[in-house]
Parts: C-alpha cells; sequence; structure tokens
C-alpha cells in the first residue's frame, strides 16, 4: 500500500476508536472525550500495541506516516497553546490580588515541592533522567509537571459541572492562569542552553520589541483579519523560538499571552477551540501515545506513575486547605477548588512532551507523567460533583452550582 492509503488508515484508527469508546460506553462522567482519546493513544502506543501486535503496529506506523502525524500535531498543539495564553486574564487576576497570589502562589509552590522531592528520589535509580538533563532539569522539570493545572481542560470540566460563569468557576480560573504564567516561565528557565543564552536573550528582546506594533496593529485591525494575523504571528513566534532554542510551544504561549481575548468573539473563540479539539489535537494524542514505551522493568513506570499522582493530587489539596484558612474561605469550598486545580489534561502532556524532546527525561518518565495526567484529571469530576449536589455546608454559590 502507498504511503497516503496508510496514512488515512491511521487516521481512520484515530478518529474513530475513542470515539466510538467514548460515545458508547457512558463513561463521560468519569473521562472527558480527550481523555478517553489520549488513553486511545497509549494503547495504539508501543508499549500496546506495539508489545501485543508488532507486525500490524509497524504496518501502519512507518517512519513516513509518523513524521506526517507529527506535523499536524505540532500545528494543533500550537494553536492550543496559542488560545491558552490568550484566554488568560491578568488583569482581573490583578484586581483580586491578593486572594489570587496567596491561592496561586501556594497550589503551585506545595506541590512544585512536592514534586522535586518525588523526582529526587526517582533520580537515585536508573532509566528515569534523559541523556541531556541535568540533575536540576530534571528535578525542576518533573516539580513542575505536579503543579501545573491544564487551564484549557479545566475549562471544559467547569462548563461541564456547570461553573463556569459563577463567582467560583471564576475564581479558579484566575487562580489556574497565574500558575501557567509561572509554569510557563520556569519551562523557559529549564530550557536555557547556555552555549547559545545570546541567542536565547536576543529572541525575548526582540519579541518584546515586535509585541508593541502588533498589538498596535491588532487593535486597528477587523475581527475577521485578527484571527488570520494572529496564526501568521504564532508561527514566527514559534519559529523564533525553535531557533533560539527555547522550543517552539513557549514560542506559541508568548505569542498568545500578549493577545488580548477581547480582541475575538467569544462565542467563535469557543467554537475554534471546539474545532481544533475535534479535528486537529487527536492525532496530537496519537502521537503522544506513539512516545509511550517503557522498559525500565515494566511495572516500575506504574509505581512512578502513582508517586507521581500522590504528590501533584495531595499538593494540590493541601495548597487549597491551606489558602481556605489565611483567606477564609466558606466551608468545603478549599476541597472543590483543590480537586479542580489538579486537573492536568493537555497541558502537563504538552509539558512533558517538551521534557522527552529536549532529552531531559526518558521515554519511561513520560510514560509515568502521561499516566499521571489521565488519572489526576480522571479523578476531578467523580470528586468534585458529589460535593457540589450536597450543597456544602449551606453556601448558596455551591448550591447553585450542584443545581
Amino acid at each position: 500500500m502507498s504511503t497516503t492509503e496508510i496514512f488515512l488508515i491511521a487516521m481512520l484508527v484515530i478518529f474513530t476508536l475513542p470515539y466510538l469508546i467514548w460515545r458508547y460506553t457512558n463513561i463521560d462522567y468519569f473521562a472527558p472525550l480527550v481523555i478517553v482519546q489520549i488513553i486511545g493513544g497509549v494503547l495504539l502506543g508501543p508499549g500496546v500495541l506495539g508489545a501485543a501486535f508488532p507486525d500490524y503496529y509497524h504496518f501502519v506506523f512507518t517512519q513516513p506516516v509518523v513524521h506526517s502525524l507529527n506535523g499536524l500535531a505540532w500545528w494543533g498543539v500550537m494553536i492550543f497553546v496559542m488560545m491558552a495564553g490568550i484566554e488568560l486574564d491578568l488583569k482581573l487576576a490583578w484586581n483580586f490580588r491578593r486572594e489570587s497570589f496567596v491561592t496561586a502562589g501556594l497550589s503551585l509552590g506545595v506541590p512544585l515541592a512536592l514534586g522535586c522531592l518525588a523526582a529526587v528520589i526517582l533520580l537515585g535509580q536508573h532509566g528515569w533522567i534523559g541523556a541531556k538533563g541535568m540533575n536540576w532539569q530534571f528535578v525542576l522539570g518533573i516539580g513542575m509537571a505536579c503543579a501545573v493545572t491544564a487551564l484549557p481542560v479545566l475549562v471544559l470540566l467547569l462548563e461541564k459541572l456547570e461553573m463556569l460563569r459563577l463567582p467560583i468557576g471564576q475564581r479558579i480560573l484566575r487562580y489556574a492562569s497565574l500558575d501557567d504564567v509561572a509554569i510557563w516561565g520556569v519551562l523557559a528557565i529549564i530550557m536555557l542552553d547556555w552555549e547559545r543564552v545570546g541567542r536565547q536573550l536576543g529572541f525575548l528582546l526582540v519579541f518584546a520589541l515586535v509585541t508593541i506594533p502588533f498589538r498596535k496593529g491588532m487593535l486597528k485591525a477587523q475581527e475577521k483579519d485578527r484571527w488570520y494575523f494572529s496564526l501568521v504571528w504564532l508561527i514566527l513566534c514559534a519559529l523564533g523560538a525553535d531557533w533560539a532554542g527555547l522550543h517552539f510551544m513557549v514560542g506559541a504561549f508568548l505569542a498568545g499571552v500578549v493577545m488580548d481575548a477581547s480582541w475575538f468573539n467569544q462565542e467563535k473563540m469557543d467554537q475554534f477551540r471546539h474545532n481544533i479539539l475535534l479535528a486537529v489535537m487527536p492525532v496530537f494524542f496519537l502521537s503522544t501515545g506513539l512516545k509511550t514505551n517503557w522498559g525500565v522493568g515494566g511495572y516500575a513506570v506504574f509505581y512512578a506513575a502513582g508517586l507521581l499522582v500522590l504528590v501533584s493530587v495531595g499538593g494540590k489539596l493541601l495548597a487549597a486547605q491551606a489558602a481556605g484558612r489565611i483567606l477564609g474561605w466558606r466551608a468545603g469550598e478549599a476541597s472543590i477548588i483543590g480537586w479542580l486545580l489538579q486537573s492536568k489534561g493537555l497541558i502537563e502532556i504538552v509539558f512533558a512532551n517538551i521534557l522527552l524532546d529536549k532529552q531531559i527525561i526518558t521515554n519511561d518518565t513520560f510514560t509515568a507523567l502521561l499516566l499521571m495526567a489521565v488519572a489526576s484529571t480522571m479523578l476531578t469530576v467523580p470528586m468534585v460533583a458529589p460535593k457540589l449536589a450536597a450543597g456544602l455546608a449551606g453556601s448558596e454559590e455551591l448550591k447553585q452550582a450542584g443545581a
């Protein structure tokens, strides 16, 4: 068969199998479609399909097909990360700065510290740190992966729980937004290449200077033109960041964070995100699954994933409880906020992909991080929904959310 025919077979599997499982098994309560697609990518990867049916795996996922899928995946995730940057509302966070910075600081710092401790434990064993990773990069990278909150998936979960437009939902988005900024900033530090630090600093300087005329031009442009200009801007920023050695996804986030959500119609933005998730992101999940291959002793990956789930989920819950005591939250709010903020989703997977691409972590570590992202996201709705339904200590806001 030709490469085109095999590519289309791969695309057929990607778009058919996960959707049918999600649509007809009634598991939406535990796992939104994106999580089923991620799990589908893992099952189709070398760790499962490749091990069980190596002939079929190598027939479909040939090198030319994988390269084609990777190109689609890069483009899709670049757009998705840019949109995550656009949706950050730092002005609103500043208006509620004491509450926002206390909560965001704790929800970042506590799981980061616990994640770094877990990374030190893994560092003492063979097979977890990548060939080009330094110890501090590995420890900080794992720590930040445990501290990530998946802002785009958080929006989907809040919509599912009917909390998005409620005050508590908007508060949670503020906390997650601040953490996202910090996480991408730390990632840029981890990516610093001291042999090319001049080039990287030069890129950041040029980016800051070019952002000013770009923003002025976007303000003058019609909305229909802004959509096209934003994609050109995305490509330029991603190209510059990758050329400088920071990784193209860092550039994609920077491209989005300097754009204002108010420049775009919110309904169109939501629809655009939905279309990207529908038409392109499943390919990213598959390409992610192709990297899930473990070889440090089989079950060791699952033990590592369990450790990471424990410190990431536990860290977020401890942080929320501490913030609740400092800020005087109502009974039950800290638990709901902690469980929602611990959701990892896509951003943690993007983060792990970058660490793997830069060889800071190994395939085994990547697989453990991927399993952590899936487990933490699947825990969110089952843990939060009963708390909302119970009304929680008479809080009208929470009763309304659970209604």
